[in-house]
């Protein structure tokens, strides 16, 4: 059985366009509703929920089971969904992004047909017709870096099997993650699955970019003060190096690197206050994002 665990805090307007596509293509003749009826189970953590999340995904039918819990945690809503799913290759999926059920077998086929591999994440799909131009501009290079195409953060998706869910189960709560569940694989431990595909939303606005930025920066300064900032740390930060290469094999994208600097020079900025504070729990949310 292949287990799907959603943490879900106060996410009302999007959950149920995740679960719709999710449960989309089982066959009308099946007796059990939902992506490879009888093989994948749906869990959905609602965290500190102060809108009706759990109604809308337990309107979804039997096949979600729904469980609440009191603490607006992420960390916490993983646990709790650990201790309900049953099967591995389990995936942890965020309630915002869009993922099907075939991109989940996808996934999950990888896992089992490679014993080597202990994680996996689908490719990744953007949508920025709606976005602001700056916005658009910044994705343009994000998209491009090496750190990006080749990590599994950023995604809203981590598939693991059991060995590999016993790593980053012994993670510390941290922001950023998926961030550290990437980093805590090698190479050759972890794939980019790009038949597999995620629609992740991006935030619409410049502002909301840069709200998302700080968090991003915040983050990794929690993890690099948890693993050490050493040269042999991993890490998936962005250098000059890289965009001096994307440069090079691109020089068209100058003005869109000239925006992305931009965007990471504001994060720096934004993120300053909380990491000399110590506050690595405060969570700058994007709304545009979550706009139908």
């Amino acid at each position: 059985m292949t287990s799907i665990v959603i943490p879900a805090h106060n996410e009302s307007r999007v959950i149920g366009r995740l679960l719709d596509v999710l449960l989309a293509d089982t066959p009308a003749s099946s007796p059990q509703p939902g992506p490879a009826a009888g093989d994948t189970e749906i869990v959905v953590v609602c965290n500190g929920c102060t809108d009706d999340t759990a109604e809308v995904a337990a309107a979804r039918g039997a096949r979600v089971r729904v469980v609440e819990i009191p603490t607006p945690s992420k960390h916490a809503a993983l646990r709790v969904g650990d201790e309900h799913a049953r099967g591995f290759p389990r995936l942890y999926v965020d309630a915002d992004v869009v993922l099907g059920a075939a991109d989940v077998r996808a996934l999950a086929d990888t896992l089992t047909g490679s014993p080597d591999l202990l994680a996996a994440a689908p490719g990744r799909d953007i949508p920025l017709a709606d976005c602001a131009w700056p916005v658009r501009a910044y994705y343009r290079v994000w998209q491009r870096l090496p750190a990006v195409r080749e990590g599994l953060f950023g995604r809203g998706v981590i598939a693991v099997t059991a060995a590999g869910h016993a790593r980053i189960a012994a993670l510390p709560p941290l922001m950023a993650d998926d961030l550290a569940a990437s980093l805590a694989f090698g190479p050759g431990e972890r794939r980019v699955v790009e038949t597999a595909r995620v629609v992740v939303h991006p935030p619409r606005t410049w502002s909301d970019l840069v709200r998302r930025r700080i968090r991003a920066a915040t983050s990794c300064a929690e993890l690099e003060r948890v693993q050490g900032r050493t040269p042999a740390a991993p890490s998936a930060r962005t250098g000059t190096a890289d965009l001096r290469a994307l440069l090079r094999s691109e020089p068209g994208l100058l003005p869109a690197v000239s925006v992305f600097v931009l965007a990471a020079l504001a994060a720096r900025a934004g993120a300053r206050k909380a990491v000399r504070s110590g506050d690595f729990s405060t969570w700058l949310r994007d709304e545009s994002s979550r706009q139908g």
